[in-house]
């Protein structure tokens, strides 16, 4: 089971960077993506992410997603009615 990276390390690596070290040879070093590695300095996230938080964010932001287009759809029915008076 995929556990993240901790976040010693994640602070470590951030330390590097900021240090001046090229994130492909901290990369490289750690066995840990680039792409993850820009992600965390993005983000500003040294802690790691449960799979199980992961997974409720993706639920919320699919509920979310789906009351912002119904929303949607509701604010274009009220505009037409609206421009038909």
């Amino acid at each position: 089971m995929f556990k993240g990276i901790s976040k010693e390390i994640k602070d470590e690596v951030v330390e590097k960077i900021r240090s001046g070290i090229p994130v492909a040879k901290i990369s490289e070093q750690h066995g840990i993506s680039a792409k993850t590695i820009y992600t965390w300095l993005k983000k500003g996230v040294t802690e790691p992410v449960s799979i199980r938080e992961l997974q409720k964010l993706r639920k919320e932001n699919a509920a979310m997603r789906e009351i912002i287009g119904m929303l949607t759809i509701e604010k274009e029915k009220i505009k037409k009615k609206a421009e038909g008076r």
